[in-house]
């Protein structure tokens, strides 16, 4: 066993001669000494003689520069005791800056510190000079309250402040606050100052009203620059506003009612003398219903019963024109139709209310149906004389035109009062309505029945030209069937096709008096023909009027 160990400790040893032998082989200056064929020993010996003459040459230069080498020991040992001492101060730079860090971050949290009491202290400063602003009452405030005329700019510049001291105070009032209780009983005794002063003011402009010929825009405008002290008396003295409110309320509705009272009374005066009356229908003849004991003058021109002539011209040009002035008229000696003087009277109407309805709405702050309740009390009595005067005169009307033109004049002041963002009036309008379109009805009804029961045989005198209650016939649809055309009415085109029939039957019967068919058929033809005449040209008219009213529409 020790033998085979031997062995192969021998041939490793062995194997690394050969490596070592191989790799001094590959070396470049015993390759060239092999190829030259040197002997090694003397090479070898010859290499070693170099090496020691090369060494002591080596040590006689370090001999010359022995003090060279001396002064550069020397100078590395100075700059190491001199980067010894760097080291050193770098060290204690180290330390201090390390201290200085720990300081700068102390001063950096006093500073956030020091930063959130100065955000609080300003916070809270500015609140408790806005809170010592709104509480206290400077001295400026008082003597304007007291001695300043209501009138006067600063006088309501400090009651708006004071307005706001008042309702600041009982905010505060329920926090408890202390300082609200120091101040609560001068901002009394002003707010008592101011409502007295302003119930004054308002009371007296309230009875300007009631003097004669007074135009009452002016104190209506001059209250409405003072809203606010009615808004102050709302907020502060309920009992005081409603005191205002229901005085000026009952002096507008007296004024209001014996101004329209008036100008009723005198108006009515203004209407031709010769109006229409139950005898006045499309098929009673002139001659049939008069008589030699007749008190009752005939008619100027009773075509204008049946005919619309420039009646139409009131929901045209003189639709927006200016009221009829009685006594200018009196003066002039002139006369009116009903329509024109209804047109005048709800003109009048339209105009004051939609005045009044804004400055109630603007100056006692009401809306929707706060408003309409307040506009009917001051105009409710006007209105309701009104209505009262109108179904007495109605009911005794037989002029269907001039209803019918009352009617169209109703359905445009209804828009233009829309159009003017005033609706109080719609339930008076629906009323009118109520009043004017049964009475029309039955007018219609009246001409259909005197058609139906007029007899032929006991007219006067029978020819071939066309008939006068034909023509009456054609004037009257003609003009019924162009206002209608504004704003269609369904219960018109029946009463309409009513009085077509009965007038066809009409001309039938008036054509069967005559013996020959010729003359029949002349009748006919003369008669249809004079009425399709009469129509065309009215259509023509009216759409020549359509488009003029297209016009003013688009201008308005």
């Amino acid at each position: 066993m020790h033998v085979f160990v031997h062995f192969v400790l021998f041939l490793y040893i062995f194997v690394s001669f050969l490596v070592h032998i191989q790799e001094n082989l590959d070396d470049e200056l015993v390759k060239e000494a092999l190829k030259t064929g040197v002997d090694l020993r003397q090479y070898s010996k010859q290499i070693e003689s170099e090496l020691l003459q090369v060494e002591n040459a080596s040590i006689q230069d370090y001999i010359k520069e022995s003090q060279n080498i001396a002064s550069l020991h020397n100078q590395i040992t100075a700059c190491d005791s001199i980067l010894e001492r760097m080291e050193q101060m770098l060290s204690g730079f180290q330390s201090d800056l390390s201290s200085i860090s720990d300081e700068i971050q102390t001063l950096q949290g006093q500073s956030i510190a020091m930063n959130i009491k100065l955000k609080n202290r300003q916070s809270v400063r500015g609140e408790l000079s806005q809170f010592v602003h709104e509480i206290v009452v400077p001295e400026s405030m008082i003597s304007t309250i007291l001695e300043t005329a209501v009138t006067e700019r600063q006088f309501l510049e400090q009651l708006h402040e004071l307005n706001h001291k008042i309702n600041f105070v009982k905010e505060q009032s329920f926090h408890d606050s202390k300082s609200a209780l120091d101040v609560r009983d001068i901002l009394e005794k002003l707010k008592i100052k101011a409502i007295a002063k302003i119930r004054e003011f308002l009371l007296q402009k309230i009875y300007q009203f009631r003097k004669p010929m007074t135009n009452y825009q002016v104190p209506q405008n001059a209250m409405l620059k003072f809203r606010f002290f009615y808004e102050f008396l709302l907020a502060n003295e309920r009992h005081v506003a409603k005191e205002v409110r229901d005085e000026y309320v009952e002096t507008m509705s007296k004024i209001y009612y014996s101004y329209f009272r008036s100008y009723w009374n005198r108006i009515m005066k203004l209407q031709f003398e010769d109006v229409a009356d139950k005898d006045d229908l499309m098929g009673i003849e002139d001659t049939a219903k008069r008589s030699i004991f007749s008190s009752r003058p005939q008619l100027k021109n009773r075509s204008t019963i049946f005919s619309l002539g420039n009646r139409g011209n009131i929901l045209t040009t003189d639709l927006e024109a200016g009221i009829i002035v009685p006594h200018a008229a009196q003066k002039s000696d002139t006369k009116y139709p009903y329509e024109g003087l209804f047109r005048s009277l709800h003109y009048a109407l339209l105009d004051n209310c939609c005045r009044e309805y804004l400055f109630l709405t603007d100056f006692f702050m009401v809306a929707t149906a706060a408003a309409h309740d307040l506009f009917y009390m001051v105009l409710g009595k006007a209105l309701g004389m009104f209505l009262k005067e109108l179904e007495s005169y109605i009911g005794e009307c037989y002029d269907s035109i001039a209803i019918f033109l009352s009617i169209h004049v109703v359905y445009r002041y209804q828009v233009i009062m829309h159009k003017r963002g005033v609706p109080a009036l719609d339930r008076y309008w629906e009323t009118v309505h109520d009043i004017l379109w049964p009475r029309f009805e039955y007018i219609m009804q009246l001409n259909i029945q005197s058609i139906k029961e007029t007899d032929p045989s006991r007219l006067c005198s029978v020819d071939a030209r066309p008939h006068h209650i034909t023509r009456r016939y054609a004037e009257f649809s003609a003009a019924i069937v162009g206002l209608n055309e504004s704003f269609p009415s369904e219960r018109v085109n029946r009463l309409l096709a009513l009085l077509q029939g009965e007038v066809e039957n009409f001309v039938l019967r008036m054509a069967a008096e005559f013996p020959q068919r010729r003359e029949q058929l002349v009748f006919l033809i003369n008669n249809y023909d004079m009425m399709l005449g009469v129509i065309m040209v009215r259509r023509q008219q009216w759409r020549r009027w359509r488009h003029l009213q297209v016009r003013v529409e688009d201008l308005c």
